[in-house]
Parts: C-alpha cells; sequence; structure tokens
C-alpha cells in the first residue's frame, strides 16, 4: 500500500515527531510505502509529492515546525476541489491519506472521507480546540513557551510599576491563555468563552498596584469585552474565512492606561508560540498518534481520526471530531477565578 501524509493548517511542535511514527511504523512493521504532500492541501491540488521514507524522517524528532511544509490551503473552495485530489491521488497511485492538522485541515479530511477518499486523521494545534481528544499535540509546547514569557515579564513590570498585557493565541477556546495565565500567575486571565467587563479588569489591575505589584493581564486573541466585538488589526480573512487575529492586547493596554492612569504595555507572542524544540510530552503524544494513525491505515478504519483518551489512543469518526470547537469549560474558568485580581 502506497500511503500519503500531509500537515496542513498552522505549524505546531511536535509534527515531525508524528511524521515519524507514521513513516518508521509503516515501513518497518507493515511493509507500506510513503510519499509526502507538500503544503498541505495544496500540494494534493497542485501535484507536489516527494518521496518519504525512513532516511527521510531521521533526526528529525526534536525539530519544530514540519519537513512536509503547511498552507491553509482550502481544497473545497476552489471549483471542483474533490475531482482535482481524486486526480492527484490516482496519478501518483496513493491508496490512503493521513492528514494531520486542527479543525480546518480535519473538516476537509472529513469532507474527502464522506465522498469515498480513503483518509486517517491525526490532531494537532497549540489552541488544543480539536473536539474529540484530551489534548492535541503542540499544546503542551505553546503553554510552556508562554508561561516563561509570563515569568519573564513579572519582573520587568515590577521593576518599572507598570501593567503587562501579553496576547497569547486562541481564536475560539482560551486554553493557553488558561493554562499559561495560572501557571505563570498572572493577575487576569481573558478568553473568549467569557466577555469579559473593562471596568472589573482596571479594577483588578488597580488592586494590584495598592500592593506595590505591577500587574500581568493574559488575554487570548479572541476575546471580546461585553457588548463589544472583538478587535483586529487585520480584517483580511482566509480560504476557511478566518480573520488574521491579533490586536486586543494593544487596545486593551490603551484602555488600561486611560482608565486607571498607570502606563500599560503590551507584548504579542505570536508565531513564538508555534516555533522552536517540541517540548518532551508533545513528543510522545505525538509519536503514539502517528504510530497509531498508521496501524488504523492498516485496519482500513478510513474516515476516522485518532485521539487521546486519558492515557489511551482511540479511534473517533472524523465527522465527531469536526463537529464543533472545543472550549474551555465556564466551570473551570469560574473555579480558578480565585486566582484572578
Amino acid at each position: 500500500m502506497r500511503v500519503g501524509v500531509l500537515t496542513g493548517g498552522g505549524d505546531c511542535p511536535g509534527l515531525n515527531a508524528a511524521i515519524r511514527g507514521i513513516v518508521r511504523k509503516g515501513v518497518e512493521v507493515h511493509g507500506f510505502e510513503f510519499v509526502g504532500v507538500r503544503d498541505g492541501w495544496r500540494g494534493v491540488l497542485e501535484g507536489a509529492i516527494v518521496p518519504l521514507d525512513v532516511r527521510a524522517v531521521r533526526g528529525i524528532l526534536p525539530r519544530g515546525g514540519t519537513i512536509l511544509g503547511s498552507s491553509r490551503t482550502n481544497p473545497l473552495a476552489g471549483e471542483d476541489g474533490v475531482g482535482r485530489v481524486r486526480e492527484t491521488l490516482a496519478e501518483f497511485e496513493v491508496d490512503a491519506l493521513i492528514a494531520i492538522g486542527g479543525e480546518d485541515t480535519l473538516g476537509v479530511a472529513a469532507a474527502l472521507g464522506g465522498e469515498g477518499i480513503q483518509v486517517v486523521g491525526v490532531p494537532k494545534t497549540i489552541d488544543n480546540d480539536v473536539a474529540g481528544t484530551d489534548y492535541t499535540f503542540g499544546f503542551d509546547t505553546a503553554v510552556n513557551i508562554a508561561t516563561e514569557a509570563i515569568d519573564r515579564l513579572h519582573t520587568t513590570a515590577e521593576s518599572h510599576t507598570r501593567a503587562l498585557v501579553v496576547e497569547v493565541m486562541g481564536r475560539h477556546a482560551g486554553w493557553i491563555a488558561l493554562h499559561s495565565g495560572i501557571a505563570g500567575g498572572a493577575n487576569v486571565i481573558l478568553i473568549p468563552e467569557q466577555p469579559f467587563d473593562i471596568g472589573q479588569v482596571c479594577a483588578w489591575v488597580e488592586n494590584r498596584f495598592k500592593i506595590r505589584y505591577a500587574p500581568i493581564v493574559v488575554v487570548a486573541e479572541g476575546a471580546v469585552p461585553k457588548k463589544g466585538q472583538m478587535v483586529v488589526k487585520d480584517s483580511s480573512r482566509d480560504e476557511f474565512g478566518h480573520v488574521r487575529l491579533s490586536g486586543i492586547g494593544e487596545w486593551l493596554a490603551h484602555e488600561i492606561a486611560d482608565r486607571t492612569g498607570k502606563e500599560a504595555r503590551t507584548t504579542v507572542l505570536g508565531h513564538i508560540q508555534r516555533g522552536g524544540t517540541p517540548s518532551a510530552f508533545d513528543r510522545w503524544l505525538a509519536t503514539r498518534l502517528g504510530l497509531r494513525a498508521i496501524d488504523t491505515v492498516k485496519d482500513q478504519d478510513f474516515g476516522t481520526m485518532v485521539a487521546l483518551r486519558g492515557t489511551d489512543i482511540v479511534r473517533i469518526p472524523l465527522a465527531e471530531a469536526t463537529a464543533g470547537t472545543k472550549t474551555v469549560d465556564p466551570a473551570l474558568y469560574s473555579e480558578l477565578g480565585v486566582f484572578f485580581g
């Protein structure tokens, strides 16, 4: 059997570990042949297919990013996208496809599976917002990076007695903000799932100054004020219809400075959260998911996604995994609210 592997959407730490796990077990245990699809779904449309063997995946375990490249291309957005995908797979004699990605990449995989294309999904995203899996790889590394940044910002904030706003990724889900904010001892944590009161935010900031400590505000890029709209710098959209977010951190800093009279600055972590060496947990999880994904292909259990449930790797329908976004439970946010302010 010839199996294609692609990585779509934003890059994240652990992608290479997943590719390595898939190829090594696929070749050494199942005797499969592999090809890599360059630049996500764009490579399927353009026929950008490259050989992929054990030699190609040696030494890539600790590397960030993806050796196959990625893109936010949506093959279903153009004319006869499904037909073009079929043609490419037939041309290169690809029997099955493993798609590694987040909600958009897996959404395309689910649609193609519904059209009879043999596909298996592997969940990755630093946002940890793919339904049906407890964690996605990439998330742990992103949280560690954000937490280290918050730790460093505490010292400069206190040295200058100013409020610092840290903007992290999280379009619809505040997992990175919540985990890194709690781990880093932030005084305010704002997430998309809970519209915030700017007056309350400023009250928490002022209370912190009263005890002679400089406040740290951690905000997910998709957080919104009550009775307000999402704050963005760029209203252009990608092929999946998503606005390119960023701007809430700067808006918050201006509001805090105007309302409290205290100096406030913004740090936008942006793609720093995506890059660099994956954590040990992300390497471990990505490897396990990759190993189970190629077993799923061997069993011809197509139209499924491998997922972490507790300590087990299980299979769930792609349709279930892409039915909605996994967001922060309001009860969890409220429970941890004792640390805010």
